[in-house]
């Protein structure tokens, strides 16, 4: 009998540490599809939809955790044929709003799962210490999968320990039928209860194997996340708010980025485009009198007396604004090619509306910004995927017909010169 108790005991442990070792395997795995989740939503969702709360579309938390998964699936893919088809629940959620949703044909099950998922897990609250550099390096960390690897932990010793006097008890009763005398252990303290569980070679490969797996799991999360910035808002010089400027006094992003349709770089607009209103609009009836303090750093900047309305030329000092939306030196994104050449794309690919601005594909939502902060990661997957998704169509586009035009030359054996295919355009030399 002590013989079989022994095997139960050993099957008994490694069971349970084949089944913990699954179970911290799955929940990572779990985790990492609402990672995944949020990077999808980011790209193909967000400018239409928020987790808490209505906008272009409804508020995704609460619609899809009361939606069967199944029919969320399909709606998210293809709205459209489960409206054609008579579904009632679709043609009833279609009323919503009037702006067409965009359909995902290319997405897969489990990525449109892993959208879910995040949706119904919500987004990890953010805590930033003023005056930090990087505030969302680390947003695609999941806190849920490290606690969540960490509890695992903790169960599986509680249980190994639970078990092991659960055997041990069953042992004595055994032998107390077999006649045997049974020995009554004496209490241990703490410390030698430690160090011998340490002494135990099974219990020890199992605390190894944990320890890499958290290790590796905090080694890989950080390395897959060097050099993604998302959610990044440096502190400005002035406090500018494009939530007034581009949402409440509707400003077009052109006023003051000018150069993003007619350059590679989008520009930060000159102090003197800010004194074409401000010399005016000075704010002064929420300072008592006074002039808004984030004005007045205007007219320090460009050495502006607002008293004798004159300008002192000798007193100008520069803005130092801190770039938010970096990409390294090897890669090279012209706007102007985006957001004129392929606007129409970009448009239909993230599902804009007609009266948003071809700059929230990229810059997210920037007329609720307060503060600007970087809204897409950047990184070369994210380009990359919109690059295969994004239907490109060469009617009625000024770029593309020059390519046409250059391909019916080629076939008719007349001159082309790199200024024909754009060659003339600065940002084809000059970075």
């Amino acid at each position: 009998m002590r013989d079989i108790s022994l095997i139960i005991r050993r099957v008994w442990k490694s069971a349970f540490m084949f089944t913990a070792l699954s179970v911290l395997i799955v929940s990572a795995t779990q985790a990492q599809d609402v990672v995944e989740g949020r990077k999808i939503f980011k790209d193909k969702c967000a400018s239409c939809h928020q987790l808490d709360r209505n906008s272009t579309g409804p508020a995704l938390t609460p619609k899809l955790t009361e939606l069967d998964e199944a029919f969320a699936i399909k709606w998210i893919r293809n709205w459209k044929s489960l409206v054609d088809a008579g579904d009632k629940t679709a043609i009833e959620a279609s009323k919503f709003s009037p702006a067409e949703m965009t359909t995902f044909p290319t997405l897969t099950d489990e990525q449109i799962k892993s959208v879910i998922a995040y949706a119904k897990a919500g987004e990890p609250k953010k805590e930033a210490a003023a005056g930090a550099a990087v505030a969302a390096g680390s947003d695609e960390v999941s806190s849920f999968s490290i606690a969540g690897v960490a509890l695992i932990i903790i169960i599986s010793i509680v249980v190994l320990v639970v078990l092991g006097r659960a055997v041990k008890m069953l042992e004595r009763l055994i032998l107390k039928k077999q006649g045997v005398e049974v020995v009554e252990e004496e209490p241990v303290s703490f410390a030698d209860g430690t160090r011998r569980m340490f002494k135990n070679k099974k219990f020890v490969f199992f605390f190894i194997l944990c320890l890499i797996v958290t290790l590796g799991s905090f080694g890989w999360m950080g390395m897959w996340d060097t050099g993604v910035h998302t959610g990044y808002q440096p502190v400005q010089p002035i406090k500018f708010s494009h939530e007034l400027h581009a949402g409440v006094n509707q400003i077009d992003c052109q006023y003051c980025h000018s150069g993003a349709f007619k350059s590679k770089n989008a520009s930060i607009p000159s102090v003197n485009v800010c004194m074409n209103c401000h010399k005016s609009v000075q704010a002064t009836e929420k300072y008592n009198g006074e002039i808004s303090p984030e004005i007045q750093k205007i007219y320090t900047a460009i050495g502006y007396d607002p008293n004798t309305l004159t300008y002192d030329k000798s007193k100008e000092k520069p803005v130092e604004w801190v770039r938010v939306h970096n990409l390294p030196d090897f890669a090279y994104f012209n706007h102007s090619q985006h957001v004129v050449v392929g606007e129409e794309a970009i448009r239909k690919e993230r599902g804009l509306k007609p009266n948003e601005p071809v700059c929230f594909a990229c810059h997210g939502p920037v007329d609720t910004m307060e503060e600007i902060y970087q809204f897409s990661p950047l990184t070369m997957k994210w380009c990359i995927n919109c690059h295969k998704d994004a239907e490109v169509s060469g009617k009625d586009n000024a770029f593309y017909t020059k390519v046409i035009e250059a391909h019916e030359k080629i076939k008719k054996g007349e001159k082309i010169t790199p200024a024909l295919l754009g060659g003339l355009e600065c940002g084809k030399c000059h970075y």
